[in-house]
């Protein structure tokens, strides 16, 4: 008889000598989205036995993972911002620093007038979502130019009962104008800002299993910022606020784009690693 305990304990030794990061957490995450319960409920349920169906998914989750494929993608879920979010390879898994470019925004908006937000790139939706959850006056456009990526964003829209304040569209930036019109108060990007040099040295976890679109833009990373600073001048009212996600050793770079195209201001937030993650402007 294989226990809840016995299962984790066993599955944790396999994880680690396949050298995945965090065994316990990965096996703990898999087992607890197969009985369908929170990790802490795992805790309170050592002694119970599996079923031969749950231990046999539980082998394939396992099996997935010592493949590098995302835990995320594994359980076709993730929290962010303490939301829930389906997802599939179709979208980048949403991360935590990313909660610092939607707290950001939520710190900058007065809640008491309707705020219109441009979501550049949006993914899985959970920016979009995060703020149309967090901020019941926003209407929100949504764009991305991968099909399938708002077919998620929408389910995640419904899911979090906020699809009739998004209104998702579907344009490649770097292609096509943005007829958006200039009345929008704030446009945030978490854009692909991975250089090409440094994609091809990502963990199997990211350059095998997620969108390489979503990751970079086969460049110096920069194309994303440079192309929606200028798009946005034409998209926001006067003195509307302009928001990017920074990668590593970019700030320096973004803060110059964003000075040659008009937007004064600038200010930049550090995440918990005391690294620059967020860096937003208002335009003159």
């Amino acid at each position: 008889m294989l226990t809840v305990l016995d299962a984790l304990k066993k599955s944790t030794e396999y994880l680690d000598k396949k050298g995945i990061e965090s065994p316990r957490v990965n096996a703990e995450i898999m087992l607890a989205h197969i009985l369908n319960c929170k990790r802490l409920q795992l805790y309170l349920a050592f002694d119970r036995p599996l079923k031969t169906d749950e231990q046999n998914l539980y082998r394939k989750f396992l099996q997935r993972r010592t493949n590098r494929e995302p835990v995320q993608y594994i359980t076709g879920e993730v929290e962010f911002y303490g939301l829930e979010f389906q997802i599939n390879n179709s979208v980048l898994i949403p991360r935590s620093e990313t909660e610092i470019l939607v707290e950001t925004i939520i710190n900058n908006v007065n809640d008491k007038e309707e705020i219109n937000i441009l979501d550049i790139g949006t993914g899985s939706g959970n920016i979009a979502v995060s703020l149309a959850k967090n901020i019941p006056n926003s209407k929100i456009t949504a764009i991305d130019k991968s099909k399938e990526a708002l077919a998620i964003a929408k389910i995640n829209s419904k899911r979090n009962n906020v699809n009739t304040r998004i209104n998702f569209i579907e344009n490649d930036i770097l292609k096509n104008k943005n007829n958006y019109g200039n009345n929008y108060d704030i446009i945030v990007s978490n854009p692909p800002y991975v250089s090409n040099e440094d994609f091809q040295n990502l963990e199997p976890e990211l350059n095998k299993y997620e969108p390489s679109m979503a990751l970079t833009d086969f460049s110096d990373g920069f194309i994303f910022y440079i192309k929606i600073s200028e798009s946005a001048k034409d998209n926001l009212k006067l003195t509307g606020k302009l928001f990017f996600e920074l990668g590593a050793g970019q700030s320096i770079r973004v803060n110059e784009i964003m000075q040659d195209n008009n937007y004064c201001n600038i200010q930049i937030v550090k995440d918990y690693q005391n690294n620059d993650r967020v860096i937003w402007g208002e335009l003159k």
